[in-house]
């Protein structure tokens, strides 16, 4: 049985690592400020007896009175509206002091940390699709720069740490990834679309709807995280996570639409600044290294998600 540490815990993505990693019988201690996660995110396995909640921001330095395993260190606003508003420096701050204090925590316990990092490292692409030799085109000092290159400064330490201090490290850059978990509010096109069409609401598409994503359903993600983790030792990566599968927003909303039947209307709005406008991974590394390739199609995946989406807002 090892014993794991999740930052992150009660978000998006941490809740459905945390539930995955309790039914493969490992300890979880599971941690969070829950600025953007919700302990209603765990309640399901808040009571297990190998399940561990602790309140706490990661920007400040963290002890366990356990031997750790294992970190998965997820925790950062993934939300647009969040690490684009007044929340910006807590962004940058979470990213860079929060791998710091990780990395640390790691050294002390000789333990294997992976970094969910993000394809927003590659910013607005000028190679696609983007394979993880691609350095990027992010604006330095744009209203992303808190996200894009706070990650890009967490990669960085990272491999500090493993090359001067022998701290065994894996990276990630996770694409677009939707399903069960995802916050109503977050701003993120997949939740956005369902829960406007649920609610009869217009559909907001920013810019022409031209711009394409590549979406990722949770559990193919979950998938890629555990194998990226237990991989041979020294692969540090990093590796891209994520559905190669491309569509346009105008795709996207048509098929939200004609799943739930919804007479919602789509209106189209001014593109925010450095929006990108194209994104999908070449996931031939993973393949390669992690023998993994998603296996929901995005229409199973919707429809999952919006029942999720029913159940929580009620509909």
């Amino acid at each position: 049985m090892k014993t794991i540490l999740v930052t992150g815990g009660t978000g998006f993505l941490g809740s459905n690592l945390c539930r995955r990693l309790i039914s493969e019988g490992n300890r979880v201690i599971c941690v969070d400020n829950n600025y953007t996660g919700t302990l209603e995110n765990v309640k399901d396995i808040a009571s297990h007896p190998n399940f561990t909640f602790i309140q706490h921001d990661i920007t400040n330095p963290l002890s366990v009175d356990k031997q750790i395993d294992q970190i998965y260190n997820l925790a950062c606003p993934a939300s647009p509206p969040a690490y684009q508003g007044k929340h910006a420096i807590e962004t940058t701050k979470t990213c860079v002091l929060g791998a710091l204090n990780m990395l640390e925590l790691a050294k002390k316990n000789k333990a294997t940390i992976l970094q969910a990092s993000t394809s927003e490292v590659y910013g607005e692409p000028l190679v696609h699709p983007q394979p993880e030799s691609y350095r990027g085109n992010v604006n330095p000092i744009g209203i992303r720069a808190c996200y894009d290159e706070g990650k890009r400064c967490a990669e960085s330490l990272f491999f500090d740490y493993h090359r001067h201090e022998g701290v065994d490290i894996k990276i990630i850059r996770i694409f677009n990834t939707y399903g069960p978990g995802m916050d109503p509010k977050d701003g993120r096109v997949v939740s956005n679309f369902i829960c406007q069409a649920l609610k009869g609401e217009d559909i907001t598409i920013y810019g022409t709807g031209e711009q394409t994503r590549s979406f990722c359903y949770v559990d193919d993600l979950i998938e890629a995280m555990i194998r990226m983790m237990n991989s041979e030792k020294g692969f540090t990566g990093p590796v891209n996570t994520g559905n190669p599968g491309e569509f346009t927003m105008k795709e996207l909303a048509e098929k939200v639409l004609a799943l739930i039947g919804s007479s919602s209307k789509v209106i189209f709005c001014d593109l925010p600044k450095d929006d990108p406008t194209q994104r999908r991974p070449d996931i031939s590394l993973a393949q390669e290294k992690l023998g993994w390739h998603p296996s929901v199609p995005l229409d199973e995946g919707l429809v999952k998600t919006i029942f999720y989406f029913r159940k929580k807002l009620g509909i």
